[in-house]
């Protein structure tokens, strides 16, 4: 077992404190954009509350779970900042409890990579099967599968956004079978959220690829596409969308996110908050056992000063 001296403790969370910090203010900068040619722009609206017609606005989830009612709706986006291209579309859910144990539980790694050759997958509970035939992909989580769509349009003409190389390779390459086509998906009496294309293999199938990474935090977002045009100031986009996906039933929120990205990515303050918290926690640790260090050394000096007064007095009274 490794033992530290009290010094040896200080001098590492200086270190740490002298090292996160400057991390963190220049991970904050380049997600402010503080950084020169590295402009992060971004625009968000929230569009599950304007989109719900107001008769239906007192029973959101019995208007959700109507198919007899159109979910379309249009958005105006209006563009503050020029926007350099790539321009990242994300869509985010707030209040959206991906890491809750059961949820994250239920998928079968092995069934997503070989497909109807593997059958153990109980793990996939309580989406697993139905009519007594296996569900390719089971599982809560490709069950809720978001299916909400977007279109965007500015001064009439529609941009085209690039909806390939959205996940990451390593998943698209290792993780999703080429040969697993998904089977008896979304075919039972509950419906989840989106529906898979039976003749395209889950290894391209990106948009589930991308939803089948479940957040950490209960407020994400995942990457829906790009649009490879600029976008200058004063533009407005439009964005046709289908208001599809329940949200209502849990309180959650719906926003699209249009964003730039700099060296680091997209705009995101987590890292550089995290980086800062855990820089001046360092510091102050080092501070306060500096302190202590002094002042229990210096109450060390002073009992040995009394005990050798005490010694000199009883040998001097021999005397």
């Amino acid at each position: 077992m490794v033992s530290f001296s009290l010094l040896q403790v200080i001098a590492i969370f200086l270190f740490m404190g002298v090292i996160f910090i400057p991390v963190g203010l220049v991970t904050l900068s380049a997600s402010h954009c503080v950084i020169i040619h590295s402009m992060v722009v971004e625009i968000v609206d929230r569009y599950d509350i304007d989109c719900v017609p107001e008769p239906s606005r007192m029973d959101k989830v019995s208007y959700i779970q109507d198919d007899s009612i159109p979910k379309n709706c249009s958005r105006f986006m209006k563009v503050h900042k020029y926007m350099k291209a790539p321009i990242y579309i994300y869509y985010q859910l707030d209040n959206y409890y991906q890491n809750h144990r059961r949820y994250v539980k239920s998928r079968s790694d092995k069934q997503l990579l070989d497909g109807q050759k593997y059958h153990d997958t109980s793990s996939c509970h309580p989406v697993e099967s139905n009519n007594n035939r296996p569900i390719v992909p089971c599982g809560l989580i490709a069950w809720s599968l978001f299916n909400d769509t977007f279109e965007f349009i500015r001064e009439g003409a529609e941009l085209k956004v690039n909806r390939k190389n959205i996940a990451w390779k390593s998943d698209r390459g290792h993780k999703f079978g080429k040969n697993v086509y998904p089977f008896n998906f979304q075919n039972g009496t509950l419906i989840g959220g989106g529906k898979l294309n039976p003749e395209i293999p889950l290894s391209d199938q990106e948009d589930l690829i991308v939803w089948m990474r479940t957040s950490a935090l209960p407020s994400f977002q995942k990457l829906y596409g790009r649009i490879e045009e600029d976008l200058d100031v004063d533009d407005v986009v439009v964005v046709n969308l289908m208001n599809n996906y329940n949200t209502y039933s849990f309180g959650g929120k719906k926003k699209l996110v249009l964003s730039t990205s700099s060296w680091l990515g997209g705009k995101n303050d987590f890292l550089g908050h995290a980086c800062v918290f855990v820089g001046c926690s360092s510091l102050t640790l080092a501070i306060i056992f500096m302190l202590l260090h002094v002042k229990y050394r210096r109450l060390d000096w002073s009992v040995e000063l009394v005990g050798l007064r005490i010694g000199w007095g009883a040998s001097l009274e021999r005397f």
